[in-house]
């Protein structure tokens, strides 16, 4: 899929946009940026402490990290401050080149353990099978239904064992992400957000600050980045997350990994 257009064709064509990098166009720290990171150095650094493993276990806490520019700053921190917390990735089987050429220098760079989770296979295969390469098209459930089996049933096997887990989730992303706390516990299952209240600026002041390698995709005007048949570049003034499952209502655009169990209720009653 091209950065101008869609798999769908040229009815979902994006405007083109002004050259010039992600850097170049986004890194303006806010008023408040160095009491933001001191926060998010902080939150992380509480993780790590309150969920530590004993006796040699492997730590509580892990981040999730999809390698989006958010993900890449929690990592450098992670990794700047020696932190005890690992990494995971899930490698869906339909990310971008670019993303998976990142993982891949990641994994190199890493200082923290970096662990790739991958759908399982015979279940991918069994969905194409049945359904076709473009089922995410066709209706929300199919769309929902490729999510579980590619990013669902992998993040489950990724928090086995855990108590919390880091995200990379902002209020400035969308809508429904404008509450997000730096610790939310309204879950068995901690999540922890340390960039909560950082801007988009903030984000990129921090990777151009520390020169850290990031997805070229960003580049190309994709601020979020998925799996490659539900991403696209976003134009001038639209939504953070107006590119991720861009045919579908607003309301419907999460793949699960970050719906609430009460909220999945409310939605299986709808």
């Amino acid at each position: 899929m091209s950065a101008e257009t869609s798999s769908l064709g040229n009815r979902f064509a994006v405007q083109v946009q002004p050259a010039g990098s992600a850097m170049t166009r986004n890194a303006e720290a806010s008023g408040e940026y160095i009491i933001k990171l001191a926060e998010a150095q902080g939150v992380l650094a509480q993780a790590a402490a309150q969920y530590a493993g004993l006796d040699g276990d492997a730590a509580t806490v892990t981040q999730a990290s999809s390698l989006g520019a958010e993900d890449v700053v929690i990592s450098h921190l992670i990794n700047s401050l020696k932190l005890d917390i690992g990494i995971f990735v899930l490698e869906t089987g339909a990310l971008h080149k670019e993303t998976l050429d990142l993982l891949e220098r990641f994994k190199a760079s890493s200082r923290a353990a970096v662990t790739v989770y991958q759908p399982v296979n015979e279940s991918v295969v069994q969905f194409v099978d049945r359904e076709g390469k473009d089922a995410m098209y066709k209706s929300i459930a199919l769309r929902k239904a490729c999510c579980g089996i590619r990013k669902m049933e992998p993040l489950e096997r990724a928090l086995k064992g855990k108590d919390a887990w880091i995200t990379g989730l902002r209020r400035e992303q969308s809508g429904a992400r404008a509450d997000v706390p730096l610790v939310d516990s309204s879950e068995p299952r901690i999540k922890i957000n340390p960039l909560a209240n950082w801007t988009w600026g903030d984000v990129w002041h921090y990777i151009q600050t520390n020169k850290l390698d990031y997805n070229p995709l960003h580049d190309q005007f994709f601020p979020s980045i998925g799996c490659e048949p539900c991403t696209r570049a976003i134009s001038l003034g639209e939504d953070f997350r107006s590119g991720r499952w861009w045919w579908e209502d607003e309301a419907a655009k999460e793949c699960g990994l970050h719906v609430k169990a009460t909220d999945s209720h409310e939605e299986a009653k709808a």
